[in-house]
């Protein structure tokens, strides 16, 4: 059964049943001061609806969950939504800076070549402007005179909008789209009253590490250098904030990295919802927290599919007892771009030494190769190779002898290892790919998990929001505290042994970020999609404060004060003042203090004067505690510099929306591990995917079975696919036969008449699927793959419709695979096969009334009227205390 609502609610229905904490665990939590999100019966609901829809996505096929989070629905009538594609010229111009970044050896080692990753189905990346209508106003515009589209005038009406939110969705780097998101991303533009920009990034693992970091790369370029055919005037990227959650919140961190690498102007700050920076899983929370967030139990799981996994029915264990000693040391991965000394051992068939030949212990290996290449240690000298290979001759094994050239071509890197938690016993091996944004061996790489970065200073302002019940929770701490202290939280050497330009980067860039870290009472994975909690209409809030005081206040202020810790930080629409939860004179109270208080909007003081009593006396009391200090003498809230220039605010917010200050840093055990220790494949979460991921073998193994079956027949329709393609006059340069001549018929002599299609040769697309002879892709992407049915419709579209530079022609369709066409409900002769739901968006028009987004759509909507009626009571007790406050005054 597919992802659609029909099992979406038979799925969810349980859950919800199910859902509610005891009233009497209610009761006590609250008598003693600990409330809890669960404590909302509303919040329990939504916790489990959104918790078991992601549990249903792991009984499906990876297309499956990706079509029904890709569904393309309609806007709301009082929201502005313009469509546009950021074009392949901006993609382009991204892939020259990636390449630039990378340099040619890790790109040909560590990415696996430079093309496959810019090869893509659509002419560009789906995007969309999105803005209030109230705030922009309905006047017509005109472009150059001419009429336009009311969404094309909507982009120009923006213009007059300041502030510009770029946001990044998350969904596990696999799935979800701007449809799951924009909800969240219309009340971020409510609250701003500004636009948004948002991009529909393509996916893993159809498109792995780094398709998604070209498209987020190349779609900020498009705000700040527009193409001639764009209708917005280029954005100052002053005016710009990035804005992520979870995957989108890593990929707003690696693309920051990047401008400031290449010197490239950077946005004036960013605000990470819940970002997913480490994907080795190498911090606590990660198994401590699995009750307590909406993330499965094992991870991503699939059902399989002819594109996930890679081994739908594996022949072998998953998960081995190493057979090799070091390297790659225990935890680790080993290297793509291997030193020659380690190359040519390795070529010669010589482990580590140790007696004969044994597998040590994980507690021998750390000890006796400390270095991460301990290759130069295993082979002293020219005499030490010359005793191996006669060891070899005298064996009977042959003597291949190659030059160093030629061994680092055909590197094969050796499995991964996971630290055990028992040193005493031989570490594992991961025999599979364990997350499907990268391989195992890219894991660890600084693009990949932005944790691993050999400095994170220098960075504009970064606001982070992290709920503490979710399994994120000790990475993006750990997280925040590295930017703000480059030199106190270092990265682990073998980062910067591998990497040149990380080892340049910790001298290069030691200016600590400015950082102000909020972590909420209880909050799981991504608190904003649950809006109508006061811990998310807190966020939602700040997020807008936040992005308004950086983008509109003068740089000088900014960089001395570039958080609003003292603005009017409001929940809802209106002020949230509850005096069941504050003692009176809550700015006066030394113990109460501790909580940034919510002060009173503007207007709400225009009417009530008095207010500016309270929000003077609020304001003086923060100001006393926190005094410009070193960094030697931080105060546990605000840290700054000797200048006065704030380095970092670090605070909890309870479930009422209300801040408090952090416990100090020596208190927080997650800032203790010990740097090389960050960014290792550990025991725990590995076997816990394990576990998963064998109870999946084992359930869905006939389906296995059918995936390996269906790939061979897949296989046989590409290679069909091509011979036709050149009968009918494709010229490619992988094929030498087609570049020799002017072809003749056999019968007459004569020059074959070549048919052409309607199609084009695009001049801004570089590459296609024929063009990667020299390339190494990952296993899953479908740029060079040939057994599934999205590999064979990209392939279909580069050669018949829209090819790239390198084709000479663009051959029509074979009669014959042109009826085929016509009998297949999902293609058609006359128009480009639709291209994966990895990037492009499912029609809600073409597909049954019951699947897409609808499900999605009305818990947002449902959650959204509760939000809404929450406001309308905040507002009736706000008049309360106002009233309350005045009769007092009186007497």
């Amino acid at each position: 059964m597919t992802v659609n609502t029909a099992s979406a609610a038979v799925h969810i229905a349980p859950g919800v049943c199910n859902s509610g904490a005891p009233q009497k665990e209610r009761k006590a939590r609250k008598k003693e001061g600990r409330e809890a999100p669960q404590d909302d019966i509303l919040f329990d609901e939504a916790f489990h609806i959104v918790k078991s829809f992601i549990e249903l996505g792991t009984k499906n096929t990876v297309e499956s969950l990706q079509a029904f989070t890709n569904t393309r629905i309609p806007s709301l009538y009082w929201v502005a939504i313009s469509p546009v594609r950021v074009p392949l010229s901006s993609c382009n111009d991204a892939a020259d800076c990636l390449i630039k970044w990378f340099g040619p050896n890790e790109l040909k080692k560590v990415v696996g070549g430079e093309r496959w990753w810019q090869v893509r189905g659509l002419d560009g990346i789906d995007a969309e402007w999105i803005a209030e209508r109230d705030h922009i106003g309905d006047e017509e515009v005109l472009y150059e005179g001419k009429r336009i589209s009311k969404e094309e005038q909507d982009i120009i009406r923006m213009e007059k909008l300041e502030s510009v939110m770029f946001y990044v969705h998350g969904g596990g780097y696999f799935w979800g789209s701007i449809n799951t998101h924009r909800h969240q991303i219309i009340r971020h533009a409510h609250k701003l009253k500004g636009r948004a920009f948002t991009v529909n990034y393509r996916k893993a693992p159809q498109y792995p590490w780094p398709c998604p970091v070209q498209d987020v790369l190349a779609a900020y370029l498009y705000l700040i250098r527009p193409p001639p055919e764009a209708l917005h005037r280029p954005v100052d990227p002053q005016k710009i904030v990035f804005c992520g959650d979870s995957a989108g919140g890593g990929l707003c961190l690696t693309v920051l990295c990047i401008l400031r690498d290449l010197g490239l102007p950077m946005p004036s700050g960013a605000a990470l919802i819940s970002p997913w920076v480490d994907l080795t899983h190498s911090f606590p929370s990660v198994m401590t927290n699995t009750q307590t967030d909406i993330i499965p139990d094992h991870g991503f799981l699939a059902k399989p599919s002819v594109l996930w996994p890679l081994d739908p029915a594996p022949k072998s264990p998953r998960v081995v007892r190493a057979t090799t000693n070091p390297p790659p040391k225990p935890g680790e991965a080993d290297t793509l771009k291997p030193s020659l000394a380690r190359a040519e051992v390795e070529e010669r068939g010589l482990d580590v030494p140790r007696g004969n030949y044994a597998v040590e212990t994980q507690e021998e290996m750390l000890e006796k190769y400390p270095s991460p290449d301990p290759a130069p240690a295993m082979v002293d000298s020219a005499k030490d190779i010359s005793t191996a290979e006669t060891s070899r001759v005298k064996e009977g094994r042959s003597v291949d002898v190659k030059s160093p050239e030629e061994i680092i071509e055909d590197w094969e890197p050796k499995p991964a290892k996971v630290l055990m938690e028992n040193p005493n016993q031989t570490p594992l091996e991961l025999r599979s790919q364990i997350q499907m944004y990268a391989t195992t061996e890219q894991l660890t790489h600084p693009l990949v998990s932005p944790i691993s970065q050999s400095s994170l200073g220098n960075l504009p302002p970064l606001y982070i929001l992290a709920g503490d019940g979710e399994v994120l929770r000790d990475e993006i701490i750990y997280l925040a505290h590295r930017a703000a202290y480059p030199s106190q939280y270092p990265v682990r050497d073998s980062v910067l042994e591998e990497v040149t330009r990380q080892r340049e980067n910790v001298e290069k860039f030691t200016k600590p970020t400015q950082v102000h870290l909020q972590v909420f009472d209880g909050m799981c994975h991504v608190l904003t999609v649950f809006m109508f909690t006061d811990s998310a209409r807190y966020a939602y809030k700040s997020i807008a404060e936040f992005i308004k005081h950086v983008t509109q206040s003068p740089p000088d202020v900014v960089e001395q004060k570039p958080f609003p810790e003292y603005n009017a930080i409001t929940i809802g629409d209106t002020p949230f003042v509850d005096m069941k939860k504050r003692p009176r004179k809550w700015g006066r109270n030394k113990e109460r203090a501790q909580t940034l208080t919510p002060t009173l909007d503007q207007e709400h003081r225009k009417d009530n004067p008095e207010s500016d009593e309270l929000l003077e006396q609020n304001e003086a009391v923060i100001s006393e505690e926190i005094p410009t200090q070193s960094p030697e003498m931080d105060s546990p809230r605000t840290q700054r510099e000797g200048g006065g220039r704030i380095i970092m605010l670090r605070e909890r917010v309870d479930v009422h929306g209300i801040a408090r200050i952090m416990e100090p840093q020596d208190e927080i055990e997650v800032l203790k591990i010990p740097a090389d220790r960050i960014g290792q494949i550990r025991e725990a979460p590995a076997m816990r995917w394990l576990r998963g991921q064998e109870e999946w073998d084992k359930k869905y193994r006939k389906q296995g079975l059918r995936v390996l079956e269906k790939r061979k027949h897949l296989i046989h329709h590409s290679e069909r696919l091509i011979k036709h393609a050149l009968e009918q006059g494709l010229v490619h340069e992988s094929f030498p036969e087609t570049m020799v001549g002017t072809p003749m018929e056999k019968k007459t002599g004569r020059p074959v008449k070549r048919k052409t299609s309607i199609g084009e040769i695009q001049k801004d697309r570089r590459w296609g699927p024929l063009d990667l002879k020299d390339e190494k892709p990952p296993g899953s992407a479908i740029a060079a793959r040939r057994d599934t049915p999205e590999a064979l419709a990209l392939l279909r579209k580069t050669i018949y419709h829209t090819a790239p530079v390198t084709h000479q022609t663009v051959p029509r369709m074979k009669a014959s695979d042109a009826f085929r066409a016509t009998m297949d409900p999902h293609d058609n002769p006359n128009a480009p096969p639709r291209q994966s739901v990895a990037e492009e968006q499912v029609d809600r028009t073409q597909i049954a009334a019951l699947n897409g987004l609808r499900i999605w759509e009305k818990i947002l909507g449902y959650l959204a009227r509760k939000s809404s009626s929450k406001a309308s009571d905040g507002v009736k007790s706000t008049m309360a205390f106002m009233q309350n406050h005045n009769h007092a005054k009186e007497e």
